[in-house]
């Protein structure tokens, strides 16, 4: 099956990120939320990326104008019936997810692949929210954000998840330009199951006062050679979506180093979230 319709269900961060590179490729994308300004919002992000990445010489204003004129925003969930892929990228929550596909399942056609850009949530957990002839369509494309640029997606099976289904993934990630890793449905995947654990000893040793947030970035940067400290990454990812994962995480193993921690769930608490609300471990804009 051959993708050329796309309906992206949930236009922030990663949702517009994964409209955008699907229309770059020469896909129709409709890019869908409840509410017609978020929706529009999403687009309108997509085309500051583009205008940036003009101003850059990166690409040709002509390329710029034949994405956009693939794009659409719609608040109308029906707008998924002529869809080749519907790929769901709103907040990891199991009650917001299977809600959305339980919503998408009568609407979009038969032959459509089901995929959730879910970063943490069991596959087979999220495809129960469908009928049970969809659910050979169904399968995890988690992307990495910033979407344009991280060249990686993690594939995850579920337990019907059909061969066929799989090779759609691959043959788009392909033409995507990215390469694909292929996990287990097991909570958290592969990435985050090692990634969230490493945050979480970072905000501990924050919250007990062993460093700065500065120190521990640093040394994260400079002694372990990684492009981002890890205070600094959270604030990045989100820190409402890095406690959303490591829940699943706990839930899923219930070992104590998956916990969240206390200063996590405090800030989280408190709408401090990270860079999108100018506040988490740092303070944003940055120097």
């Amino acid at each position: 099956m051959t993708v050329e319709r796309v309906f992206v269900a949930g236009a922030g961060l990663m949702g517009h990120g994964i409209a955008q590179v699907h229309a770059a490729i020469g896909k129709a994308v409709t890019v869908y939320e409840p509410e017609l300004t978020r929706a529009e919002a999403g687009v309108a992000r997509i085309a500051g990326n583009l205008e940036r990445a003009v101003a850059k010489g990166k690409l040709a204003p002509e390329a710029r104008e034949a994405t956009l004129a693939r794009l659409a925003a719609t608040a109308d969930i029906a707008a998924a019936a002529d869809a080749d892929l519907v790929v769901e990228a709103v907040f990891e929550d199991v009650e917001v997810k299977t809600g959305l596909w339980a919503a998408l399942d009568p609407i979009a056609p038969v032959h459509a692949v089901f995929a959730s850009n879910t970063s943490s949530i069991a596959i087979d957990r999220l495809a129960g929210a469908v009928s049970a002839p969809r659910r050979e369509r169904f399968v995890g494309m988690h992307f990495f954000s910033p979407v344009p640029v991280m060249p990686l997606i993690e594939l995850i099976r579920g337990t019907a998840t059909s061969d066929e289904t799989e090779a759609v993934v691959r043959t788009l990630a392909a033409e995507l330009g990215k390469q694909v890793i292929v996990s287990a449905d097991r909570p958290g995947f592969i990435v985050n199951r090692i990634l969230m654990p490493f945050l979480a000893e970072a905000m501990r040793a924050y919250e007990e006062g062993l460093g700065t947030a500065e120190d521990i970035d640093t040394g994260a940067k400079v002694g372990l050679n990684h492009p981002m400290g890890p205070l600094e990454l959270a604030d990045f990812i989100g820190l409402d979506v890095c406690l959303g994962i490591m829940r699943v995480l706990q839930e899923g193993f219930g070992q104590p180093h998956f916990a969240p921690p206390r200063v996590l769930e405090e800030l989280v608490a408190a709408g401090h979230l990270g860079q999108k609300t100018g506040r988490g471990f740092h303070a944003y804009p940055r120097g």
